[in-house]
């Protein structure tokens, strides 16, 4: 089954205005901005991609690079490249024609990402320039792609939670992120709830590459015991405490992008599942 290339770019965009309306500690989002960025620009980045997203007869990487450009040019600001990383094979996904169920059809398309994926996706990383950008022994996305792109995310997988997702069939974003959020993917309680299970559950990708390993340890501990600390609160109490955290972090410069970044592929894969699952 495939859905329509309209439909699709309608979840992603769908997807990342949700977003902005949860309360995500050390992100941008409609409650406060943070780190140089205001919700307007995650929504002017999220309008340029949308129809790269849904565009028929793309590949994988041209779909990032494509999504990517227009949103640097919309923005001047990289604002969605882990988004863009994470959906483009999901958005494959769904624009795949085959009886086969979503998470089969996925893996088809993660298993057949080639060197021409992976020259794509290293330019827009590279042009996306993200926040601790390093340089790699293998696979650095500012050289040609020597492998393809399946490869180079097998060996980052090991370090970045998006790369890990390309080797895993998305195991977290299904394991973790999807079932909150199905039947509301984008109730803005669910997002902050999956948000927080990603935070808590792993060292955020953004903040390690920036910071380091042990402060993305220990802000995933802050964010473990914040989340035992607000279960069952009502939201005003709930939102206090978030903000707090999120004053918190955004002193000390922390962003916990990757944690959104999932955040924000989980809502879309919820979608698209409820999609299918409609038109069946």
């Amino acid at each position: 089954m495939a859905l329509t290339p309209p439909g699709i770019a309608r979840a992603f965009a769908a997807a990342c205005r949700a977003e902005l309306d949860a309360l995500k500690p050390g992100n941008v989002h409609r409650f406060a901005a943070g780190h140089g960025m205001e919700p307007a620009h995650f929504e002017a980045a999220a309008a340029a991609a949308a129809p790269f997203m849904g565009a028929a007869g793309l590949s994988v990487g041209q779909r990032i690079a494509g999504a990517v450009d227009a949103s640097l040019a919309a923005t001047g600001l990289n604002a969605n490249l882990g988004i863009v990383l994470l959906c483009a094979p999901l958005a494959q996904a769904a624009l795949t024609v085959s009886p086969a169920p979503f998470r089969e059809r996925l893996s088809q398309v993660l298993g057949t990402l080639d060197t021409a994926d992976a020259d794509a996706a290293f330019g827009a990383i590279a042009r996306a320039n993200p926040g601790g950008l390093g340089a790699a022994p293998e696979a650095d996305v500012r050289a040609p792609a020597a492998t393809t792109l399946a490869a180079a995310m097998a060996l980052a997988a090991h370090r970045d939670l998006i790369a890990r997702q390309y080797a895993s069939g998305f195991a977290d974003l299904f394991a973790v992120g999807v079932p909150r959020l199905a039947g509301a993917p984008l109730a803005p309680a669910r997002l902050e709830a999956a948000f927080l299970a990603f935070l808590a559950g792993f060292p955020d990708s953004h903040v390690a590459r920036k910071f380091g390993a042990g402060t993305a340890e220990a802000v995933r501990a802050e964010a473990e015991a914040l989340r035992e600390e607000i279960d069952g609160l009502p939201d005003p109490a709930r939102h206090r405490r978030l903000l707090a955290f999120d004053a918190r972090l955004k002193a000390r410069g922390l962003n916990p992008g990757t944690s959104a970044d999932l955040t924000v592929a989980s809502a879309f894969a919820a979608l698209l599942l409820a999609a299918e699952e409609a038109q069946a």
